[in-house]
């Protein structure tokens, strides 16, 4: 009996250490499982997780129209895959590959409308807008991005005849990109209630100027985008460098030359790959023009630098969405040439009390911004010393805004120095010769370098009588005729 009961005790002890050895065996392949997926998503996220999680967060921020640009500044800086081209093939309906770079590559993309054609007028703007000069450095793009090859046919035909000495001259290319190398266009998603046939059309948009950036993007230094219904102003090209020079040392993302859509934006060539694979990353999610402030703002600039008056104008009367009405103008254009001042590289500064964040600088930019200082007293000034002596023909200051139009200097004097003493940061004139009174808070001068003949190193502003109202210097505009050496 001893030994039978000493028997069954060990089958027992057996079984019971064979099923915790099953148990353990199970235990250590579902824990191995565990850990081996755990460890895949910990890899996953360690290589990825910064670029998965952003781009995640920003298809879902994009899709309200709500981007947070700071917050993804360094990321999408950092996408690696967003410096290559996109891997597509372009048929060439009209001209040859550039044979050397441009300082400007104009593109614009075309699809058939159902009322009125603008494309052809817009070319020709284009052009006779130039000078021979002007043209010698510029390039246009034409992309016909519609899926009708004998609409295609029929305007390649039309621009080859009324451009061919263009064409030859090698300053403008047609290209086409094949339906097949399009992204899905149907069953989008509808944001903003927009009906089904509109979420299409300008999904559609945002990959034609995708791939139309692509081709862009090593032809020249800057790239100004056009619609295809665009009147340009006379010299736009002097106009746009006479600009980015005037920018030299600052950052910009994109320079604005018109209030209106995708017209008139400026950037520079390096950034038109990140761009094209941006336009697409989010082809469905919006309209290009909302895009396009995203994509601004994503690359940390955070305020609009819009230049007026405008260089390009919407002539379109019919969209080519559905051919409706398009009444839309930009009441900031000028067709006629104008004269954009020099305004010299200077160090500015002022002995009055500055408002927040309106300092000395913002007076004498080219964009909508101004200088605001609090009550200025007698005595108090507006300085600006140029780094080269210069000769200046005309100048012209604006004081006051519309909406503060009592802000302006009530009494003051505008003058001209010359004898440079003191350090790098306290540099002034010793001697100053004054050029008039300001009137109704504006000053204006010209034929200068008649009237002085001293080259100039210092131009001040002097406020000659207290006032109570707070003073806006909305901007100042220096022209040279030449610069001196010393």
């Amino acid at each position: 009996v001893t030994l039978l009961h000493a028997h069954l005790h060990v089958r027992h002890n057996l079984k019971y250490f064979d099923k915790m050895r099953c148990l353990r065996k199970r235990s250590a392949v579902s824990f191995l499982g565990v850990l081996v997926i755990c460890l895949l998503f910990m890899n996953l996220y360690i290589e990825d997780g910064y670029v998965l999680e952003g781009d995640k967060q920003l298809i879902r921020e994009t899709a309200t129209h709500q981007l947070n640009p700071e917050r993804y500044v360094h990321t999408f800086k950092d996408l690696s895959n967003f410096s290559g081209s996109i891997n597509i093939s372009y048929r060439y309906l009209a001209g040859t590959p550039l044979p050397r770079k441009r300082y400007l590559t104009i593109g614009l993309s075309s699809v058939k409308r159902k009322k009125g054609n603008y494309l052809l007028e817009t070319i020709k703007s284009i052009f006779e807008q130039s000078s021979y000069e002007e043209l010698k450095e510029i390039a246009v793009v034409v992309q016909l991005a519609d899926f009708d090859s004998a609409w295609c046919e029929g305007m390649v035909q039309d621009i080859s005849q009324k451009f061919a000495h263009h064409i030859i001259a090698g300053r403008l290319i047609v290209i086409h990109v094949p339906e097949e190398y399009y992204p899905v266009l149907d069953g989008l998603k509808r944001n903003y209630n927009d009906p089904e046939d509109r979420v299409k059309f300008r999904s559609k948009q945002n990959v034609d100027y995708a791939f139309l950036l692509n081709f862009c993007a090593n032809l020249s230094d800057y790239y100004v985008m056009l619609e295809d219904d665009v009147r340009c102003s006379k010299n736009f090209l002097t106009a746009v460098k006479k600009v980015i020079t005037s920018r030299e040392g600052s950052y910009w993302v994109t320079l604005e030359f018109s209030k209106l859509g995708y017209i008139g934006k400026l950037y520079h060539s390096h950034d038109l790959p990140r761009l094209a694979h941006f336009l697409l990353m989010f082809y469905q999610e919006m309209p290009c023009d909302w895009l396009l402030i995203h994509f601004r703002g994503l690359l940390a600039q955070k305020e609009v630098i819009r230049f007026k008056p405008s260089l390009f104008q919407h002539m379109g009367y019919y969209s080519s969405y559905k051919g409706a009405e398009n009444k839309l103008k930009d009441d900031d254009f000028e067709e006629e040439s104008f004269d954009i001042p020099d305004n010299p590289p200077a160090n500015l500064h002022t002995n009055m009390n500055v408002f927040e964040n309106y300092e000395a600088s913002k007076a004498y930019s080219s964009i909508d911004e101004y200088f605001w200082g609090k009550a200025p007293s007698t005595g108090d000034f507006y300085g600006i010393v140029f780094e080269k002596p210069i000769k200046i023909t005309k100048i012209k200051v604006v004081t006051g805004t519309e909406d503060r139009q009592n802000d302006i200097l009530q009494h003051g004097a505008l003058e001209v120095g010359e004898k440079i003493v003191g350090s790098k940061k306290g540099r002034q004139c010793t001697t100053y010769l004054r050029l008039g009174e300001f009137k109704n808070g504006n000053f204006e001068i010209t034929d200068l370098e008649h009237k002085v003949l001293f080259d100039i190193n210092c131009m001040r502003i002097l406020v000659t009588k207290s006032q109570k109202e707070w003073l806006i210097i909305r901007s100042i505009s220096v022209w040279t005729s030449q610069t001196s050496v010393q």
